[in-house]
Parts: structure tokens; C-alpha cells; sequence
């Protein structure tokens, strides 16, 4: 394989891998703290978290590989998706390591915004992975929501 191949097909990849191993690690550091907090009665099964996530993290990644191989990134895109893996990983250490919750609310805000706007530019290119990776805002919503609900039970 050529040198650019693999950087080519390599950064795309190594790019959701960090974003995906920094949040867990921040994640993992405070979920003994997230078991003390008084959460809804309706809260989520532990195991659908990961799960999830791993669904998001296997389709942006097969969504970047698919954009290296067709097409260029416009910088726009490129830009959302810094931002959207920053605030991802930002979210996870102010929520989890720093356990401040009305700060992670409001970076989730954020990186909730921004994913629509995200999503959106992915539109304007590609109709079908669009729809595919709405799964991205609408998981963050599900996320914010749940931060919303410690906030207010805590």
C-alpha cells in the first residue's frame, strides 16, 4: 500500500480512535461517582451506553473512510467534525473526571448544537449518510436530556 493510502485511510481512522479512547478514559474515571448520583427512574441500561457509541464511533469512521475514498472534504466538514470530537471528549472529562454537571449540561448543549450543524453540511453532500448519522444528534439529545435530569436531581 502507497504511503498516501495509508495516510489517506489511516488519519480518518486514527482520528475517531482517539476521540473514542479519550471519552472512554475520562468517561471511566468517574463512573463509580455517576453510580452515587440520584438519576430518573426511567434511566438508561449500562450496557446500551457503549453500545451506541460504538455504533456512532463504526459510522463516522466507515462515513470518513467512505469520504477519502469518493471525494474531497470540504473545510467546513472537516471543521464540524474537530469540533464535534473536541466537544465529545471535552464533555466527558467535565461531566465524568471534573463530576461538574451543570458545566458538562453546557458543553453538551454545545457539542448537541453543533452535531446538527454537522449532520446538516453532511446533507449537502450525501443525502443517505445524512439520514444515517442523525444517530448522532439524536443520541446527544438523549445524552442532554439525562445530564439535564442529574442536574436537576442533584
Amino acid at each position: 500500500m502507497k504511503k498516501e493510502n495509508i495516510i489517506k485511510y489511516g488519519n480518518p481512522v486514527l482520528a475517531v480512535l482517539l476521540v473514542a479512547i479519550l471519552g472512554t478514559i475520562f468517561t471511566n474515571m468517574g463512573l463509580d461517582w455517576l453510580d452515587t448520583l440520584d438519576k430518573p427512574s426511567e434511566w438508561l441500561n449500562k450496557a446500551i451506553i457503549p453500545v451506541v457509541w460504538s455504533v456512532i464511533y463504526i459510522s463516522f469512521t466507515i462515513y470518513l473512510l467512505y469520504i477519502a475514498h469518493k471525494e474531497k472534504m470540504n473545510r467546513t466538514l472537516f471543521w464540524y467534525l474537530v469540533i464535534n470530537g473536541i466537544l465529545n471528549v471535552l464533555w466527558c472529562l467535565i461531566f465524568f473526571t471534573y463530576k461538574n454537571i451543570l458545566l458538562g449540561l453546557a458543553t453538551i448543549n454545545i457539542n448537541l448544537l453543533s452535531s446538527f450543524f454537522l449532520v446538516k453540511e453532511v446533507f449537502k453532500t450525501n443525502k443517505t449518510w445524512g439520514y444515517y448519522l442523525m444517530i448522532y444528534p439524536t443520541w446527544l439529545t438523549t445524552a442532554t436530556c439525562l445530564n439535564l435530569a442529574i442536574w436537576i436531581l442533584n
